[in-house]
């Protein structure tokens, strides 16, 4: 049996009684279309299954397409943005394609220019390590939003938690419950680069600065790990094995969770070794899990980036800056600070 033949724009304008532009003009949202038309129109396109062509509409002016770069697909924080990302796209003509960059640096690069080569018509980007000046290049050929980055940028607009307060809130927490041996498990040193404004590297910056205001300089202890909660356990295993902190204080809740395995499998429990972690991603609140986590609206955050995209798109020309006030939300895996000995 021969295949169906797929509708054309031609037969839509057949079907609806309308000239073949004012099809495209529904098709592109365009100004100056009255309800009656595109009413008349888009019942065409359903009776048709009118599907158009991403080539055809990106000559036209508009793929409808967004996309989104990831630097760890496998990070379940992403998952919160995306989320917030398709809630901000729906009942809009745009789709969301996503792009994952499993490394950091050039691989956010190609990434990111793998979207624009597709010719989508936004980007939303979570790359620590490209160049503020590249993104700016960028910026000039197609609107961009930035999240996680504290970029004083002129053609893109960024999306963030305030890092600052976020890690007050962390270690205030800690030297409530008593802990003095601190430890701060986070990226690479490339990652925490001073002055890069990746999350890491302010939530580090903090840390040792909140340590030294306490009087505990001499208790500061910085571990790097990679991007994997595996990494994170084997480091975190390598640290017990050569010292006993009373508190770790970990990047994000990714590696949290491997820091919690890593303290498990030492056969330490949250009395003997508290854990906090960062982004409270939804197992975090698991019963078993129970992890201390600062909570920075991941769904928040990708609605936000979408519909700072979408303004872009319209238009807007000045660049707009957006913090989600974050909090703590405190659970079981922080305790008090086991008793010191007497010197």
């Amino acid at each position: 049996m021969a295949q169906a033949r797929a509708a054309t724009i031609e037969d839509v304008a057949r079907e609806a009684g309308v000239s073949r532009a004012a099809v495209s003009k529904v098709i592109r949202n365009a100004y100056g279309v009255s309800p009656a038309m595109r009413e008349r129109v888009n019942a065409a396109i359903e009776v048709l299954d009118y599907r158009p062509r991403i080539a055809a509409r990106t000559m036209r002016g508009s793929s409808f397409t967004l996309g989104i770069e990831l630097p760890h697909i496998g990070n379940p924080f992403f998952a919160k943005i995306i989320a917030g990302a398709t809630a901000a796209l729906q009942g809009t003509d745009y789709q969301l394609i996503i792009a994952p960059a499993d490394t950091d640096g050039e691989e956010g690069v190609r990434a990111i220019g793998a979207l624009a080569d597709r010719q989508v018509d936004g980007i939303v980007a979570i790359s620590p390590l490209v160049s503020p000046e590249w993104l700016e290049r960028l910026a000039t050929r197609v609107p961009v939003v930035m999240l996680g980055r504290h970029d004083h940028a002129h053609s893109y607009d960024t999306v963030t938690g305030d890092d600052v307060e976020g890690t007050r809130l962390v270690m205030e927490h800690l030297f409530e419950l008593g802990h003095r041996r601190i430890v701060h498990l986070t990226r690479s040193e490339e990652v925490t680069r001073a002055s890069s404004g990746n999350p890491h590297a302010i939530r580090l910056a903090r840390y040792r600065a909140h340590m030294q205001e306490a009087g505990f300089a001499r208790h500061i202890r910085v571990v790097r790990t990679g991007m994997t909660e595996e990494s994170a356990r084997l480091d975190t295993l390598a640290l017990l094995d050569q010292e006993l902190p009373t508190a770790i204080f970990v990047g994000n809740d990714e590696l949290a969770l491997g820091t919690l395995r890593a303290v498990a499998e030492h056969g330490l429990s949250p009395a003997e070794v508290s854990v906090v972690g960062y982004d409270d991603i939804d197992i975090a609140s698991h019963p078993a899990i129970s992890l201390t986590s600062v909570n920075q609206a991941g769904e928040a955050m990708g609605e936000r980036a979408i519909r700072l995209l979408l303004e872009r798109i319209q238009g807007r020309t000045e660049p707009t800056n957006f913090s989600v006030e974050p909090s703590l939300k405190v659970r079981g895996s922080t305790r008090p600070a086991p008793t010191e000995p007497t010197p």
